[in-house]
């Protein structure tokens, strides 16, 4: 059982930069593939960007390729979103999840959520 607690959402302007974190419990953090999802009202949920058990791979949706970095600190527990760039359209509820697998990109691959964090971008 993994529980997963997103935190450092919040508000930014266009063109700014944001982290948002994860915090996960139990001593098998470094046993999943961890990812990063976001929803918007009125949207699906989309695929953000994902990171390998080691932290050595990383894979990212188009929308946010080039201005997003997911990083893992296994010690700590902890995944990372740092989001560059800014746009509105980025304006979501960011979701961390845990997945067995080593890499994951589907929603359905993931065993474990959190809660959310909203981040809301004005223009």
């Amino acid at each position: 059982q993994v529980q997963l607690v997103e935190s450092g959402g919040g508000l930014v302007q266009a063109g700014g930069s944001l982290s948002v974190s994860c915090a996960a419990s139990g001593r098998t953090f470094s046993r999943y593939g961890m990812g990063w999802f976001r929803q918007s009202p009125g949207k699906e949920r989309e695929f953000v960007a994902a990171i390998s058990r080691s932290g050595y791979s990383t894979y990212y949706g188009d929308s946010v390729k080039g201005r997003f970095t997911i990083s893992r600190d296994n010690a700590k527990n902890t995944v990372y979103l740092q989001m560059n760039s800014l746009k509105p359209e980025d304006t979501a509820v960011y979701y961390c999840a845990a997945a067995a697998s080593s890499f994951a990109v589907l929603g359905t691959e993931y065993d474990y959520w959190g809660q959310g964090t909203q981040v809301t971008v004005s223009s």
